[in-house]
Formats: structure tokens, C-alpha cells, sequence
């Protein structure tokens, strides 16, 4: 009986000594932030890079909480809920989310929402800041690289969904090529999926039995397979350049490039310009502005320098990347 009584008496000062320290109340955060992810945040790509930019935010005043893996159909739904549960300002990961993003930030017109867009798009509201993605300005490079790099004089793009961003990744592309004066031509091809590395390893494998010797892809997860595919090739003959982050490790010597971003700078910045009072703004990505270039070890001296001297280009303006969304051949 003893060791009962005693046992209760230490559980009571547990209780005065712990606060009532629990988890901190709606009312203790300043701001709450919410995160909407096309993807999973475990992908070591696109939506990871969104996911760190968003924890980042966090803080002991910020809240943040996320949906990962959503759907374009869902996407409507899982903002309002976010709207509803008091958040203050929404960001949609993904430029396939911005009809929506748009839709419900007209309905809540208190709220702020950050949606990533291809360009600049017409109608922008009072409560809504444009995140540019502008990756067609940081694929021209690329062309260079190619046009420099093939022995063939054949180029493979490979892309996810056709969507207009990845279009105006191709006409990047092509105008960078162009650009060099060489002969140089670009065949293009998706696969209808950016997960799927058995369907990216297969048309990777027909690229490359067609004479396409560069290969540049625009895939998330489905980029291990296009890898597979090179690198039954030996050292020199056959390249590919990736997308996101930098996946050298799974090829180091077929390896040419990545085209790296970082959402963190920008989301901080456009979280400051909202911080400060601005709730509508445009973003635009680019070299130095959350966009970046990492170049392959085995990549040649020659072709490094002819991509370096495009990304400077470009950066100081003096090369200016056309966005054409078209389709084309």
C-alpha cells in the first residue's frame, strides 16, 4: 500500500512539475501556412524540394501542414479544408494546381495563395502571388550542352506529361541548339507518366537505338530508368541530363547535367513581400533566383565552358529565351 501512495505522490509532482506545457493552442501561432503537394514528399525530387521549403518556414509563430500526393481533381477540395481549418496563406505545388488555386482565392478573398504558374497568367487576383517555375530559360543551356556534346548529331528529350511546360523545355531547347549553329536535331518523346522508370527505361532504350546520344529529361522518379537504359552504354557514348536535383550517383559516367531548383529562396521571399503587407505579386525563377546548373565530372572542358557562357548569358540578359508553349513538331 506504501508503494502505491507513493507512486501517486511522485505522479503529482510529474503533474506541477511538467506545464501544462501540452501542444501550443490555434491562438499561439502568428501565422499558418499550408502546403499542397502533386506528389510524394519522399520522392527526393520536385515535391521533397517543395516539402523542405515549407518546413523550413516553421517556427514556434508559424504553423505549416501539407497534403502530399493530390490529384487535380482533389485539389479544390483540399485548399477549401485548408481555408476552413484557418490557415493564412495556401501555396499549391505544381502549375497543373493554378485553375483551382485561383478559383477558391476568389471565394476567400481574406486568405493569401501562392500559385505556380508557366509565364505570367491573365486575371491575377488581389490575394494571389505567381510563382513562376520559368523553366524553359534554365533547359536552354541544355541545348548548348548537346549541341556541343553529340557525336551523333541526334538529341532525345524525354518528357513526363506533354504538358505546356514541357513544350516550351523543348523550344528551349531547340533555340539553344540553333543558337550554336550546328546541325543538330532534337527528337522528342514522353511517356505519359513521370514515375514510370519501366516505360522511361523502354523509350530511353529506343532514343538511344535511333542514334539520340544526348539524352535530356524533364521526369521525377521515372528518371532511374532512363538512367538504366544509359547506362548499358559504354563511358562517351552515350549522356543524360536530369531534372530537380542532382542524381549523378546513378550514373556517374554518363552523367552530363542536372538543372537544380531550390524553392526555399523564392518561398521566402514572396513569404517576406506578404510579411510586409504586399498580398499579390510575380515570381519569376531563374538563374540565381532558386534555379541553377551542376555539370557532370566526365562532362569536356570545351562543352563546360559553352554551357557556362550560356548561363551567363542569360543571367545578364544579354540571351534572351523566347516561352513558346506550342506544341510544334
Amino acid at each position: 500500500m506504501r508503494q502505491r501512495h507513493l507512486i501517486w505522490a511522485l505522479l503529482a509532482v510529474l503533474v506541477i512539475l511538467v506545464p501544462s506545457c501540452s501542444s501550443l493552442t490555434e491562438d499561439d501561432y502568428d501565422v499558418r501556412i499550408a502546403g499542397v503537394f502533386s506528389g510524394p514528399t519522399t520522392d527526393a525530387d520536385y515535391n521533397a524540394l517543395g516539402a523542405k521549403a515549407l518546413e523550413d518556414m516553421e517556427s514556434d509563430s508559424v504553423k505549416i501542414a501539407y497534403s502530399e500526393s493530390v490529384e487535380v481533381p482533389d485539389v479544390e477540395r483540399v485548399i477549401e479544408e485548408y481555408v476552413s481549418d484557418g490557415y493564412d496563406i495556401v501555396w499549391t505545388h505544381g502549375s497543373q494546381f493554378y485553375e483551382a488555386t485561383a478559383a477558391v482565392a476568389k471565394r476567400h478573398p481574406d486568405v493569401t495563395f501562392i500559385g505556380e504558374f508557366d509565364g505570367k497568367p491573365e486575371g491575377q487576383l488581389d490575394n494571389v502571388w505567381v510563382l513562376d517555375r520559368n523553366f524553359h530559360t534554365v533547359f536552354y543551356p541544355l541545348g548548348t550542352m548537346a549541341a556541343h556534346l553529340t557525336e551523333t548529331g541526334q538529341v532525345g528529350y524525354l518528357g513526363g506529361l506533354s504538358l505546356p511546360f514541357s513544350y516550351a523545355e523543348v523550344n528551349a531547347v531547340e533555340q539553344g541548339i540553333a543558337d550554336t549553329g550546328e546541325n543538330v536535331s532534337l527528337n522528342r518523346v514522353w511517356t505519359g507518366d513521370f514515375n514510370d522508370t519501366i516505360k522511361a527505361q523502354q523509350l530511353t532504350s529506343q532514343l538511344l537505338a535511333g542514334g539520340n546520344d544526348v539524352i535530356l529529361t524533364s521526369l521525377n522518379l521515372a528518371v532511374v530508368g532512363a538512367f538504366q537504359a544509359v547506362n548499358e552504354k559504354d563511358p562517351g557514348d552515350a549522356w543524360i541530363s536530369v531534372k530537380y536535383t542532382n542524381k549523378s550517383a546513378n550514373g556517374p559516367d554518363h552523367y552530363a547535367a542536372s538543372v537544380i531548383y531550390d524553392f526555399t529562396q523564392p518561398i521566402e521571399e514572396i513569404r517576406d513581400e506578404i510579411d510586409s503587407g504586399k498580398r499579390s505579386g510575380y515570381y519569376q525563377m531563374n538563374f540565381g533566383k532558386g534555379a541553377s546548373i551542376h555539370l557532370g565530372d566526365a562532362l569536356p572542358d570545351d562543352v563546360r565552358t559553352a554551357v557556362d557562357d550560356a548561363v551567363d548569358g542569360v543571367e545578364s540578359g544579354d540571351i534572351t529565351v523566347r516561352l513558346d508553349q506550342t506544341e510544334g513538331s
